[in-house]
């Protein structure tokens, strides 16, 4: 659903560019507290300091992902737009800085989403799924049991209604600042209806991946804070509550989270360097519904179309896998180090506010 220049006028274009600002600008703020991470049982002073490599891998892997497109209806495809993934794994206000990364780097260095139409993709694609599906998720986990399967199950729900969310907040943005006469009752309709079959693809993705790293590690998992199953015991016949002995195991937090970190690179890295050659080559779900209904007459040619890495291939690659392949793996790379950096950053800003308030200095009147 990356939107180019041309399908929102200048002024509609620039206010949503002032709200992406303001929710990114929010979003710092709430991410220190989310990676600070030590609101989870036995995280506080073991795990705060790696949730930054793990934000930048969520993005990476997002980036990975949406070169996946896979087929949705005739001549029509879709891809992942990860937010309700990114909020599952790392909290809402991260998960709206790890999409926005993600499109940064698509649109400054693949000619992926125009650069004036930046601020249209951050706000449907990274603040509109992020909070749809993080709001959805919540609730639906307060109702259900507290278990494994809850968690996946929320996110399926929660990732599908976040795509034609987004859908709509799209429509919403052309019906004020459209720069074609077209009938927006027509666009609705065909925006939301193959949106929720992209919705669909969304939500096995997101609750494929949520449900792996909830299997292995569910203390790495924001929406799964405070997950516990007590140990079981079958006594005569029956599933009873293991007695409490007063042992505890090391925590979950307490371990490393290498082995996730560097398994989630290398699948990135095969997705972007190597599957993505077998992605739908049809355009997707705004791609199409452009094209039947002329919302693309005036759209522009991207800035930098002819840049090295424009539409995801090296140029002077003759060999379109290499090309694609190299692209792949080079957008990860720069993802995963971008994002990082970005989290570390926001990081280490809320370590210096929590030595400012307890030093001397900070508490004097």
């Amino acid at each position: 659903m990356h939107a180019p220049d041309g399908f929102i006028d200048a002024p509609i274009s620039a206010a949503a560019g002032l709200l992406a600002a303001g929710a990114i600008a929010v979003s710092l703020r709430g991410a220190r507290r989310e990676l600070d991470d030590t609101s989870r049982p036995g995280a506080a002073g073991v795990g705060a300091e790696r949730t930054a490599p793990l934000a930048g891998l969520v993005a990476a892997f997002i980036f990975a992902v949406q070169m996946l497109n896979f087929p949705v209806a005739a001549g029509t495809s879709g891809h992942l737009l990860g937010g309700a993934l990114a909020a599952i794994l790392m909290g809402p206000y991260t998960g709206v800085l790890c999409v926005s990364v993600v499109l940064l780097m698509q649109a400054v260095l693949f000619a992926d989403g125009g650069l004036t139409a930046l601020g249209v993709n951050i706000t449907t694609m990274a603040i509109t799924t992020t909070l749809v599906a993080y709001a959805l998720f919540r609730g639906l986990v307060k109702v259900l049991p507290r278990t494994r399967r809850s968690v996946t199950a929320a996110s399926f729900v929660a990732a599908l209604v976040s795509v034609p969310a987004s859908a709509v907040v799209f429509t919403l943005l052309f019906a004020v600042g459209g720069t074609t006469d077209v009938s927006l009752g027509k666009v609705a309709g065909a925006m939301v209806g193959v949106h929720v079959l992209i919705g669909l693809g969304e939500a096995v993705i997101t609750a494929l991946t949520v449900g792996a790293v909830v299997a292995v590690r569910p203390d790495l998992v924001h929406g799964a804070r405070g997950l516990r199953q007590k140990l079981k015991l079958r006594v005569g016949g029956e599933l009873v509550d293991a007695p409490d002995t007063g042992v505890r195991p090391v925590p979950a937090a307490a371990r490393s989270p290498r082995r996730v970190w560097i398994a989630g690179l290398v699948t990135s890295l095969v997705l972007a360097g190597f599957v993505s050659f077998y992605a739908s080559a049809d355009p997707d779900g705004l791609e199409k519904v452009a094209t039947d209904h002329g919302i693309d007459e005036k759209a522009e040619e991207h800035a930098i179309s002819d840049s090295p890495l424009a539409d995801y291939g090296v140029k002077d690659v003759d060999d379109a896998r290499l090309s694609g392949g190299l692209a792949g793996v080079i957008g990860v790379g720069v993802t995963v180090v971008a994002g990082t950096g970005v989290f570390w950053a926001v990081r280490r800003r809320r370590t210096e506010e929590e030595a400012e308030a307890t030093s001397p200095a900070g508490t004097s009147v």
